[in-house]
């Protein structure tokens, strides 16, 4: 098989959560480039829409899902949704999540609950909801989780003094290893991308308070582009990581490696 088959995503389906903005439309794009047909989800029906247009205005076929899967009980449907118009589902981008600025002493637990609830629960449940529905009958599937590296290691509080956040990341992390190796029995890749500093509204003030201290900590000296993660999310979602499973990848610029 040459490379070129190996990252063909021509007949697979891409469900990708948060795609309607920053990292998940990216990631959205990348899929669709390599011949797969994509779902996005978000909570906000404009800026689903504003997606759609610009995916299809790249020659994407897409489909859009308003839910927010902070509530458990919106996994489902989505599920539900996208089995209805194409029958399966190949590729599972978790993508959505949320995060919050406080120190840990005064850090709200209501707000701890919203990051959570977000960034670890949501995970499960529509991995779950996925897997049942057609990964483990077919015997195959991809899922990729969006780590960070603020959940590879603690984190200087004067750049994110985000303890709920990094502490979900961590969780995905090794949910991420876990479900991998219980997984694989069914043919189920399950690995991780962690990445760095990307502009996006919700990096927005971490950067504007801090962006000297991430360049500075950053051996490449700039942050994460529009095209940073294509290649990585390309690689895990196709056959050439075929023999890749409970792997933690980060796009970051070298920050995690000093």
């Amino acid at each position: 098989m040459d490379v070129k088959t190996l990252f063909d995503l021509g007949g697979k389906v891409a469900l990708v959560t948060g795609g309607s903005r920053g990292l998940g439309l990216q990631m959205a794009e990348a899929l669709g480039e390599l011949g797969a047909k994509v779902a996005i989800t978000a909570r906000k029906a404009g800026e689903l829409a504003e997606a759609e247009a610009h995916l299809k205005g790249m020659g994407i076929d897409v489909m859009t899902h308003v839910s927010d899967l902070s509530d458990a009980a919106a996994a489902q449907p989505l599920v539900d949704a996208v089995m209805a118009k194409w029958g399966q589902i190949d590729i599972l981008v978790n993508n959505a999540g949320a995060s919050w600025g406080a120190p840990a002493e005064v850090h709200p637990l209501d707000a701890w609950h919203k990051v959570m609830n977000l960034n670890v629960t949501a995970l499960f449940v529509l991995s779950q909801a996925v897997a049942n529905a057609t990964m483990i009958p077919r015997k195959q599937g991809k899922i990729i989780n969006i780590a960070s590296i603020a959940g590879l290691k603690g984190t200087d509080p004067h750049f994110m003094p985000t303890i709920a956040y990094n502490s979900s990341k961590g969780a995905v992390v090794n949910f991420t290893r876990s479900l991998a190796a219980e997984w694989a029995q069914h043919g189920i890749h399950v690995n991780a991308i962690a990445p760095g500093v990307f502009p996006s509204k919700m990096a927005k003030g971490m950067i504007e308070r801090s962006e000297a201290y991430i360049l500075d900590h950053t051996p490449m000296r700039r942050l994460g582009s529009d095209f940073d993660l294509k290649g990585t999310v390309a690689l895990l979602a196709s056959q050439a990581s075929d023999y890749m499973t409970g792997v933690i990848i980060p796009v970051d610029g070298g920050f995690s490696a000093v």
